[in-house]
C-alpha cells in the first residue's frame, strides 16, 4: 500500500487489509510506505488513527517509511493510492515482472476507471470517505487473491 507520505491513505489501507486478511485466516505480509520521506518514523495522521478506531481497527503500531526499490522484489503486489504514486513507483521498476506488480488501489473496486484515492490530508471531513473507498477496494483484493 503506497501513498505520498505514508501517514493518511496507505496506513488506513494497511490496517484494513491486515484486518480482512486475519479474519479470512490468511497469513499475508501487508505493509505500507510513502513515495516521499517527509514523515519517516512518524505515526499515521491522527485523523487516520481516529477513523480507523471508529471502524474497529488500531493502526497505532504503524510507522511511516519511504518506499524503496527493493519493495518491488519483496512484495507480490504493490497498490498505489493514486496515479502520481503509481508513476513514481513504476520509475523504480527494472523488469516487466516488477511493473506488473504495481496497480492502482481503486482498480479493484472500479476496474479500468484509473480512479485515485483522494488525499484527505487537507480535508478533515475526507477521512471517512477514504476509509470507505479503501474498505471496498480491500474487500475486492481479498476476493481476487484469496
Amino acid at each position: 500500500m503506497v501513498c505520498l507520505g505514508n501517514i493518511c491513505r496507505s496506513p488506513l489501507a494497511e490496517g484494513i487489509m491486515k484486518t480482512k486478511a486475519a479474519q479470512a485466516g490468511l497469513n499475508w505480509h501487508i505493509d505500507s510506505a510513502g513515495t516521499g520521506h517527509w514523515h519517516a518514523g512518524e505515526l499515521p495522521d491522527r485523523r487516520s488513527i481516529a477513523v480507523a478506531r471508529q471502524n474497529g481497527i488500531d493502526i497505532t503500531d504503524q510507522r511511516a517509511r519511504q518506499f524503496i526499490p527493493e519493495d518491488l522484489e519483496r512484495f507480490d503486489l504493490i497498490l498505489a493510492m493514486d496515479t502520481r504514486n503509481h508513476a513514481d513507483i513504476l520509475r523504480h521498476a527494472t523488469t516487466e515482472a516488477q511493473r506488473q506488480k504495481v496497480r492502482l488501489m481503486l482498480d479493484y473496486s472500479h476496474p479500468g476507471a484509473a480512479r485515485s484515492v483522494p488525499d484527505p490530508y487537507y480535508d478533515d471531513n475526507g477521512f471517512q470517505h477514504v476509509f470507505e473507498l479503501l474498505d471496498e477496494a480491500c474487500e475486492q483484493v481479498l476476493i481476487q487473491y484469496q
